[in-house]
């Protein structure tokens, strides 16, 4: 038996429960880990209120990150033993590989050696944030040195680890979040500007911090009127990708602006990433060559004990946090 976290219903973050279950033993090419460190990411807030991309069986359980210590191998499995620290790429379904839990399994090509300078709280928070941040800005957009980047949402987990690859390869990141009170935060942490689009002109802004060259890449997670300041302030030939969608609002389509500029606008999921081999294994290099280097370091916002799992959920829903917020085990 196990402790694990379940919903039996669809709602906010009350529905979850935590629960004794019997965990089945690792399969064919899969490995069990004993869990130290969840990281918490929003996918996990709209599967437990049922607006997520997944629908999930009830009850369910839920989870994309990881870190702990393998407990058992299954057959087929040679590159790992028992005893090793690992964390864990997310999954293409949380609900059929849960995190949230004292044990957990995966397939083994979702597990990884994360370097022994992480605290287990730092290995849980790597691979969501770092590999669609890649995603977006390397593998799609090709960031290079000098690219002016807009990166929305940005104290949010994805958005401090696409600021710091963008200084990683020598690009300029611009944050955008809602109000100044995380201005002075995101610049510390690596932004070279902050607007807040509550409270500043965001096209004006843009235009003057970019100037006539204007914003090649735009990374975007709220979707909805801010979609016309971004595309007005872009670069000829730029790209805007985006994946979220926190806006309530609808999402207009800037066509004279897009036809104008022949802009893309890229729609991204994280799974592209993680379900290509080749991908997957260009940006493990990359992330494990910047956590080794320093260059990338996870930024935990704020740590819960596993019993806190509701109040872990509130937080994350409050926008409060700059940076991942931490479940320990």
């Amino acid at each position: 038996m196990a402790r694990v976290i379940r919903f039996h219903e669809l709602g906010g973050p009350e529905v979850l429960r935590i629960e004794d279950v019997d965990i089945p033993a690792p399969g064919w090419g899969e490995i069990q880990i004993r869990v130290k460190a969840l990281g918490i990411n929003r996918a996990e807030a709209l599967l437990r209120s049922g607006t997520y991309i997944e629908t999930p069986p009830l009850p369910s359980g839920l989870g994309l990150e990881a870190a702990g210590i393998v407990e058992t191998i299954g057959g087929g499995v040679e590159e790992f033993a028992p005893g090793e620290t690992v964390s864990i790429v997310p999954p293409l379904s949380m609900a059929r590989w849960p995190a949230y839990g004292e044990i957990a399994t995966y397939p083994a090509k979702l597990v990884v050696k994360h370097p022994p300078s992480l605290s287990w709280e730092e290995a849980a928070a790597v691979w969501m944030q770092y590999l669609t941040a890649y995603g977006a800005l390397i593998d799609i957009a090709n960031l290079r040195r000098q690219d002016v980047v807009v990166i929305t949402a940005a104290s949010s987990s994805v958005g401090l680890a696409a600021i710091q690859i963008a200084n990683m390869v020598g690009a300029i990141p611009i944050a955008v979040t809602r109000t100044s009170a995380k201005k002075q935060a995101l610049q510390k942490i690596g932004a070279t500007h902050a607007i807040a689009s509550a409270e500043e002109d965001l096209e004006v802004r843009l235009k003057e911090i970019a100037g006539p060259d204007g914003v090649r890449v735009v990374l975007d997670a709220v979707g909805g009127p801010i979609f016309e300041p971004l595309t007005a302030a872009m670069a000829r030939g730029g790209i805007l990708i985006e994946y979220g969608g926190l806006s309530p609002e609808p999402t207009p389509f800037p066509l004279l602006t897009v036809l104008a500029k022949t802009l893309t606008l890229r729609g991204y999921l994280v799974h592209e990433i993680t379900s290509d081999p080749a991908k997957l294994e260009a940006a493990k290099a990359f992330i494990l060559g910047g956590l080794m280097s320093g260059s990338l370091r996870p930024v935990i916002a704020r740590t819960f004990p596993f019993d806190q799992i509701v109040e872990a959920h509130r937080f994350l829903e409050s926008n409060e946090h700059v940076g991942k917020i931490v479940v320990t085990v």
